[in-house]
């Protein structure tokens, strides 16, 4: 396996082990219960400079907040949010308004209070600066960590993926991914503890995808699987039903941005199509086909891509939203996700460059994430 079991990667909301600090939550609670009884406001800031020194330097935890002593006694926080709180309770000027910042880190410590879609606990929203909330992403790379490899022509990054699932799935949701390619959607799944089923044409690729899927960790203990087959027309109830479900709770598609890449030779594929509108209409047929499976009131990524035809600008990924707002969908927000280097473009930055210049164009430099919720 590629993930050492002791240091995932990710844990199930997204983040990273190296920014988490494990305290004992009943030696805190004590300590902020003895800062509520306190009147003075110097002696509030005077013991909570103890409980400060005791997180920045462990040997100076006089108070034993680091005293685990079972797995319910375990506070897992942010480290660097914990001492952003602390600050801000030291720099209060009155008692009132310190006893009200210590009443509020005592409830995002003792009540979760999530939605019905993630295992965001808004309580603690702060701490979730690892998710996206702008509508323009700048990425600097792919993740290549883990089983993740950028072999694949026209594969999306994996921020992508996990991304969505941290924002619309809970730990153990199911995610259909329609068009898997070399399998990025399913070893996000496996990194966050989300079920995972993609569908792939193309065989051979299937196949690729199966083999760097089973090399990520499995932690969660959850199900992947890759089918190979048309999204189109495969019988999706009938793969749900193996898996004793019926509905999924995301819906991932990234399709061919029409003929910029041809996949394979398969009529049905998506790339091989004559025109545009013969794109649409296949394009449309996935949709229709995996649309009674998402559940009701949950969420479609779809990350497609405009292309430039015969010195003409050609809004393919508007053209897709059009024909899944023809369905049962909402559209809740429009993503545009930069992209610095392609397989395609790879050491010809020069000559796309002069190629814009002579033919009065802008070189492509962005794809789109189009977020629909299912009414």
């Amino acid at each position: 396996m590629i993930e050492d079991k002791n240091l995932p990667l990710f844990d199930s909301v997204g983040y990273r082990p190296d920014k988490m600090l494990l305290l004992s939550k009943v030696r805190f609670l004590e300590e902020l219960n003895r800062l509520l009884e306190i009147e003075s406001p110097q002696k509030i800031r005077e013991e909570i400079l103890k409980i400060k020194q005791g997180i920045l330097n462990p040997k100076q935890d006089s108070l034993g907040l680091a005293n685990i002593t079972s797995d319910g006694d375990t506070l897992k926080v942010i480290r660097s949010h914990l001492l952003q709180e602390i600050d801000q309770i030291e720099r209060a000027q009155t008692e009132e308004r310190m006893k009200y910042y210590i009443r509020r880190m005592k409830k995002s410590i003792t009540a979760v209070r999530t939605g019905k879609i993630n295992d965001i606990n808004l309580n603690r929203w702060k701490e979730y600066d690892n998710i996206i909330t702008d509508s323009l992403w700048i990425l600097d790379k792919r993740d290549t960590s883990g089983a993740h490899l950028g072999w694949y022509w026209g594969n999306f990054i994996p921020q992508i993926p996990h991304q969505m699932m941290l924002r619309y799935t809970k730990k153990g949701d199911w995610v259909l991914d329609t068009f898997v390619g070399s399998g990025t959607t399913l070893i996000e799944c496996k990194r966050l503890g989300r079920n995972g089923i993609g569908i792939e044409l193309n065989q051979e690729v299937a196949q690729k995808a199966k083999e760097l899927i089973d090399k990520e960790y499995n932690r969660y203990k959850v199900t992947t699987e890759v089918i190979t087959g048309d999204s189109k027309t495969i019988n999706i109830k009938e793969v749900l039903e193996k898996h004793k479900i019926n509905q999924v709770q995301l819906l991932i598609m990234h399709p061919p941005y029409y003929d910029i890449i041809k996949f394979s030779k398969d009529e049905k594929d998506l790339s091989n199509a004559k025109n545009t509108k013969e794109f649409l209409k296949m394009f449309g047929e996935v949709v229709d086909n995996a649309t009674p499976f998402l559940e009701k009131g949950r969420y479609f990524a779809l990350v497609i891509g405009d292309k430039y035809s015969k010195g003409e600008w050609i809004p393919l990924g508007f053209y897709c939203m059009q024909e899944v707002l023809k369905r049962r969908y909402l559209l809740k927000s429009i993503i545009v996700k930069n992209f610095e280097e392609t397989r395609g473009k790879r050491n010809q930055k020069e000559l796309w460059r002069y190629r814009a210049l002579v033919g009065g164009f802008y070189v492509f430099k962005h794809e789109y994430i189009m977020l629909f919720k299912k009414k």
